[in-house]
């Protein structure tokens, strides 16, 4: 297991590109092959030999177009793409750091561009995404996948939907004894569900329909939490606005 880096009980939470070299699934690999490390970012637990979690964000954008529903990125190999279909291939891109955090972009071919920001702060890493639509048309049906991948996450690796929770827009699962929690949300969420094969938890947003020259937004929230009090724990969540901020 990756070592966490030493961190400071006040300090933020550690928050590192993901490296890539190992796939981040345990299972469904037929479904992520050569997996991007580009939108990939570890979220480390703030417990001792904890481990830490990936977050692909995003893992795909889909948009309506004439044609149908088509992805218009991918951050692994499974089906075409808007790009693939026409013999596009996109060059890899890395985060890099900004004040807070982590950041990624990318301007596709058709200039539509997109990025994240991941923030870590004490008790949680706060997430923002962005589209801006470079075309000269409407965009419509952007639905976004999130992916939390809980492989390198200790105690949080059982194949499983029985250990997680879902209560739009916020995905939270726990470990055996039920003492440890991770939970991740996205605003305006659209769905939430979890993949057991891999395990991870999505909590899937939509972004705005989006016009010509126009840029939409979505905000994203990620933290731990120790104790038994996972439904006042969700309700403190709720009550800090992080969606508004």
């Amino acid at each position: 297991m990756k070592v966490k880096p030493q961190r400071d009980a006040d300090a933020p939470l550690v928050v590192l590109p993901y490296p890539g070299g190992r796939h981040p699934r345990i299972g469904f690999l037929e479904g992520a092959v050569d997996p991007q490390r580009e939108t990939k970012v570890s979220v480390f637990a703030p417990w001792n030999d904890g481990g830490y979690a990936v977050a692909d964000i995003p893992e795909a954008i889909w948009m309506q177009s004439d044609a149908g529903r088509e992805l218009l990125y991918l951050a692994h190999t499974h089906v075409a793409t808007h790009w693939t279909k026409r013999g596009v291939s996109l060059d890899p891109l890395e985060w890099r750091k900004v004040e807070g955090g982590w950041q990624f972009e990318r301007t596709l071919p058709n200039k539509v561009a997109f990025g994240t920001r991941a923030a870590a702060e004490r008790d949680h890493v706060r997430m923002e995404m962005w589209l801006t639509n470079g075309t000269d048309k409407p965009l419509r049906g952007l639905v976004v996948q999130n992916c939390v991948m809980l492989k390198g996450l200790a105690g949080f690796d059982q194949q499983t939907n029985d250990n997680k929770l879902f209560r739009q827009p916020y995905v939270a699962c726990h470990n055996a004894d039920k003492s440890r929690w991770i939970i991740t949300a996205w605003q305006p969420c659209q769905r939430a569900w979890g993949n057991p094969p891999c395990p991870c938890l999505h909590s899937d947003p939509k972004f705005p329909d989006c016009d010509a020259g126009a840029t939409v937004r979505l905000k994203g929230w990620l933290s731990f939490y120790e104790g038994a009090d996972i439904d006042g724990e969700l309700a403190r969540v709720a009550r800090l606005g992080w969606e508004a901020r």
